[in-house]
């Protein structure tokens, strides 16, 4: 970032959501005393008979994985909505306030080898993930009361996967959750489409930029709050997956290989985060201001066992990272993407 705030305390709007960033460059040089993880190895077979997701394999619920050979959807078994939830008046008592949610949830395995990550997988086998969120973010997005289609993947122990068998999830519920809801009016209340132009000025400075191809672009985001934190981007203007071309989803299936495997380089370890694309909501009403993104949130701060905790002043007061969003850029950017297994 080319100004004076460089180098100095400073906070940066998150456009998407209308909040602060606290910015903390000069504490990138004081010494770290704080909790070291141990390293996880990550040495998997092909195939493991002890894992649910596995083909073939009986899962802890009793059911058994089907032998598929591509990629593999199922209800979540433990799911945390269920579409019979019966619709209640809200109950308040005063200040308290509830009501009952409905909701599907979905496992969406992305391949039948248990040793693999997306950052393994070729741009072909990924498109085949494309497809089939696609085909979900539609079928579940046409149930008459779902509202809201969160895609998303947990990556890593760390990130809280129980699994490590290549898989992410799909929760379809009846309203909009809380980060959509911001977003939705950020967007709403721009003039124009708030990403397009977000794009447009980060093509224009460059300083930001991690990956791109003619489809797809991947940055560092200004704003940006986890010290590795990417957002994904299509150049022309879409809502959600299902309003892009086949081009453009063949652009996503290789941004999100090239990402990943740069994240795999960087600390030299399977790079744990927590995925996500937000789209259009499917509540019937009209969402031209929607334009399709994808939130990389990765926990590690300086190594392979240093991560970044969100307490203190996170917790109480806002958000707060010591490396810029460009020295993180960097860094990315001159990673080797390597091949893919």
């Amino acid at each position: 970032m080319g100004t004076p705030l460089s180098g100095i305390p400073h906070r940066r709007l998150n456009r998407l959501t209308g909040e602060y960033v606290l910015v903390s460059p000069h504490r990138t040089a004081r010494p770290w005393q704080g909790q070291v993880e141990d390293p996880v190895p990550d040495s998997r077979p092909a195939y493991d008979p002890d894992c649910y997701l596995c083909p073939g394999n009986t899962r802890a619920g009793g059911a058994r994985t089907a032998r598929y050979s591509s990629t593999y959807v199922f209800d979540n078994d433990f799911a945390a909505l269920l579409p019979d939830t019966a619709p209640a008046a809200p109950a308040s008592g005063g200040l308290l306030v509830a009501e009952a949610e409905r909701g599907i949830c979905r496992v969406l395995c992305f391949s039948p080898r248990h040793d693999l990550t997306l950052g393994g997988m070729g741009t072909r086998e990924i498109r085949q993930v494309v497809d089939a969120w696609t085909q979900q973010y539609t079928e579940l997005g046409a149930i008459p009361w779902v509202a809201h289609v969160l895609i998303f993947e947990n990556r890593g122990a760390m990130m809280g996967a129980s699994n490590p068998h290549p898989h992410g999830q799909i929760w379809a519920e009846e309203r909009l959750p809380n980060e959509a809801v911001k977003e939705s009016a950020r967007q709403r209340a721009h003039d124009g489409c708030l990403l397009c132009d977000y794009l447009a000025a980060e093509l224009a400075d460059g300083e930001r930029l991690v990956a791109s191809n003619d489809e797809f672009v991947a940055l560092v985001p200004f704003w940006a709050v986890w010290p590795f934190e990417t957002l994904v981007l299509p150049r022309s203007h879409a809502g959600s997956l299902p309003g892009l071309t086949e081009p453009a989803r063949d652009g996503l299936a290789d941004i999100l290989g090239r990402l990943t495997r740069r994240y795999d380089r960087l600390f030299g370890v399977t790079f744990p985060y927590s995925m996500g694309l937000h789209q259009t909501p499917t509540d019937g009403a009209e969402h031209p201001e929607w334009h399709l993104h994808g939130h990389f949130y990765p926990p590690l701060l300086r190594s392979a066992t240093i991560r970044k905790f969100m307490v203190g002043y996170e917790l109480l007061a806002g958000p707060q990272r010591d490396i810029t969003p460009e020295k993180a850029a960097e860094q990315l950017r001159e990673l080797s993407e390597g091949s893919p297994r």
